[in-house]
């Protein structure tokens, strides 16, 4: 009796390791496409994969599948993706829309690309409702409008990374314009001194001039009271009287 619960516990645990793995890999994300919802409601199991991140006027990817372990008939089937226009208001992107089918332990898979408009930016929105009837346990069951919403692709706010770009670029021109600034300050202040050094050489420079000028004409009246006094003391030897021999 121990060794058939052993093989049953140990099925039952290889069963669950499979289980778990299945789970791991749905949720995987292969770079482009994530998965934004997995679960199940009665008789249905639900996964939606969509694009991982997108930008303004860009597209955005969604793949929806649906896959049923028991009889159940759709009546209406509908997803809905929304986006919001400058992050607030709320927008229509694109939608899925089916109706009156049935799955017979089996799968559907839906595909479409919605695009984003310009100025939509931040977590995009999905909404999935349902009218459906499934067989559970041998009854009939009928779910009228389930309803499930769930955050989807974010959409990068290029208006802002735009907007930091500019002020980033402007700090760095207001770097460059402020070292320009201080090297034309100190710049000026060298040719300032400069001049004020030139000022007075030039004012010295007058100084010596008016030295020089002053000492010629001194030099000049000099050399005529010199030359005066030279005529005059010849004129009184030549006009002194001779005395006889």
């Amino acid at each position: 009796m121990k060794a058939p619960r052993k093989s049953a516990l140990v099925v039952s645990i290889l069963v669950f390791m499979l289980v778990l793995a299945g789970r791991l890999q749905i949720y995987a994300s292969d770079g482009n496409m994530t998965t934004f919802v997995d679960s199940e409601i009665p008789g249905i199991r639900i996964q939606l994969n969509a694009t991982a991140e997108t930008k303004p006027d860009s597209n955005l990817t969604v793949i929806l599948g649906l896959r049923t372990q028991t009889d159940v008939y759709i009546e209406r089937f509908s997803l809905e993706v929304f986006g919001f226009l400058n992050g607030t208001t709320k927008v229509l992107l694109g939608n899925i829309i089916d109706s009156s089918f049935s799955l017979n332990d089996s799968s559907r898979e839906y595909s479409s690309t919605f695009h984003v408009l310009d100025q939509v930016w931040g977590t995009t929105y999905g909404e999935i409702s349902l009218t459906y009837s499934a067989s559970l346990g041998g009854l009939d069951l009928r779910f009228p409008n389930v309803s499930n919403g769930f955050p989807m692709t974010p959409v990068e706010n290029t208006f802002l990374q735009n907007l930091e770009d500019q002020v980033n670029s402007l700090n760095s021109s207001l770097v460059q314009l402020s070292s320009l600034y201080q090297n034309l300050t100190s710049t000026f202040q060298q040719l300032n001194q400069t001049y004020w050094e030139l000022h007075q050489n030039y004012t010295s420079v007058q100084g010596s001039l008016g030295e020089l000028d002053s000492t010629r004409r001194l030099t000049t009246i000099l050399a005529i009271t010199t030359v005066f006094f030279l005529a005059t003391t010849i004129y009184l030897v030549l006009r002194r009287p001779r005395e006889p021999w």
